[in-house]
């Protein structure tokens, strides 16, 4: 299951815009996804680790700051962030090392290679 032609057009146009390889996320496999996302809190962070098993390496949160607790993310399949979250969609063929911030406004998408580190070192 893929997103739609649309959604996939976009996401490569972001891809294109930050020199990035496109590695589209299967709409059937999960992210992890903060509760406060569906509050409409800002600003919105995403992060990509390399994918493992059934989840595609997207950690997506709402707010300034990171919880550690260890129940903080739940997993939802990629698809249903039409409903819950469609502002992510177009960042989702970001491959594994990519974040971005988006809130009113605002949007910015970078390269953090310590994602890739720390995957490394387990």
């Amino acid at each position: 299951m893929e997103f739609d032609l649309a959604i996939a057009d976009e996401q490569k146009l972001v891809c294109a815009a930050h020199n990035a390889a496109f590695y589209p996320t299967p709409a059937n496999l999960k992210v992890g996804i903060s509760l406060n996302v569906k509050d409409r809190v800002e600003p919105i962070n995403g992060l990509r680790h390399p994918p493992q098993g059934e989840t595609s390496g997207w950690y997506i949160w709402a707010g300034e700051d990171l919880s550690k607790a260890p129940d903080f993310f739940k997993p939802l399949h990629a698809e249903h962030l039409q409903e819950r979250c469609p502002a992510v969609l177009k960042f989702l063929a970001l491959p594994p090392g990519w974040r971005f911030l988006i809130a009113e406004g605002h949007e910015d998408v970078w390269f953090d290679a310590t994602l890739l580190e720390l995957t490394e070192r387990n």
